[in-house]
C-alpha cells in the first residue's frame, strides 16, 4: 500500500481482536474515507482499559497488504497498538484513530473499562481526532449492518469539523434494526456502576477459582440526557470524552478545606 501525502491515513484498531466482525465492518466503511492501516491483537483484549504491556516483548507481524489497507497482528493491548503503530509502523502521524466496532455496548462508566474507548482515547492524548464505535450487542454473531450509516455520520461530521484538542467521542449503536433507529443523539455518560459478583468454581483438577460477573445499576433511568437513556430508547449515543479527568468545580472547595 502507497499512501501519498494526500491520502487520509486512517489507524484502526479494536478491543475483540482481528477476526471479530465488528472490526471486519469497520475496516470496510473506513476505507471510504482513505487508506487504513489495522493493528490488533490476535485475542480479545476486552476490559483492559488503558493497561500498557510492561513484562513481555511486543511483537508484531504483517499479515495483509492491499492498495487500501495494512493489517498488522500485535500481541499487546489495544493501547499498545495504538502507541506501536504511532512510533514504529507508520511514516507520519495518522488523521484519525478508530476503534470498534465493540461487541457490547461502552456506556456510562463501561468507558473506564473498554480497551475499544482506551484506544480512541490514546489517540485522542497524541493530538489525533480519534473516535470508538460500539453496538449493543455482545453476540460474536451480531449483525452490524446497521452501524454502517451511523459510522458513516459521524466520520463526516469529523472530517468537516475536527474536535477539540483532549476530546474524542464514544459512540454507541442501539441493538435494533436499521428501521427502528430514531437517529443520533448527543449525549453526557450517564451515573452508574457495575456491581460485581464472583462466581466459586471448580476447574477439571478440583481447584477452586472465581469468574467475574456483575449486573449494571443506572443509577438515573428516567433522564433522558444520557447514553444508557439513548440506547434504551433506539438512538446512536454520541458521547465527547475528555481525557482531563480533573473535577473542575470541586477545586475551590477543596482549596477551602486546606485552608481551616
Amino acid at each position: 500500500m502507497v499512501i501519498e501525502k494526500e491520502d487520509k491515513l486512517i489507524l484502526l484498531t479494536n478491543d475483540d481482536g482481528l477476526y471479530a466482525a465488528g472490526l471486519k465492518t469497520l475496516l470496510e466503511v473506513m476505507e471510504e474515507f482513505g487508506k487504513v492501516v489495522l493493528v490488533s491483537t490476535t485475542e480479545s483484549m476486552s476490559g483492559m482499559s488503558q493497561a500498557l504491556t510492561v513484562k513481555t516483548p511486543l511483537r508484531v507481524k504483517l499479515l495483509e497488504e492491499t492498495d487500501r489497507h495494512r493489517i498488522y497482528a500485535c500481541n499487546g493491548t489495544p493501547t499498545d497498538s495504538v502507541k506501536l503503530a504511532i512510533n514504529q509502523l507508520l511514516d507520519r502521524k495518522p488523521d484519525w484513530v478508530v476503534s470498534g466496532i465493540n461487541h457490547g455496548a461502552n456506556a456510562s462508566v463501561s468507558v473506564l473499562y473498554s480497551g475499544t474507548m482506551a484506544a480512541a482515547i490514546e489517540g485522542c492524548l497524541y493530538g489525533i481526532p480519534s473516535v470508538g464505535f460500539s453496538l449493543n450487542n455482545f453476540s460474536p454473531a451480531a449483525d452490524f449492518t446497521a452501524c454502517r450509516k451511523y459510522i458513516r455520520t459521524v466520520m463526516k461530521i469529523v472530517e468537516k469539523d475536527s474536535l477539540p484538542a483532549g476530546v474524542c467521542l464514544n459512540v454507541n449503536i442501539p441493538k435494533a434494526p436499521k428501521d427502528e433507529i430514531k437517529g443520533i443523539k448527543i449525549c453526557r455518560q450517564a451515573k452508574g456502576n457495575w456491581k460485581e459478583e464472583f462466581e466459586k468454581r471448580k476447574d477439571p483438577m478440583g481447584k477452586t477459582y472465581y469468574w467475574l460477573t456483575g449486573v449494571y445499576i443506572n443509577h438515573e433511568p428516567d433522564a433522558t440526557d444520557t447514553d444508557e437513556w439513548a440506547l434504551a430508547n433506539n438512538y446512536v449515543s454520541v458521547v465527547p470524552v475528555s481525557v482531563d479527568m480533573t473535577a473542575h468545580w470541586y477545586i475551590e472547595k477543596l482549596k477551602g478545606k486546606f485552608r481551616k
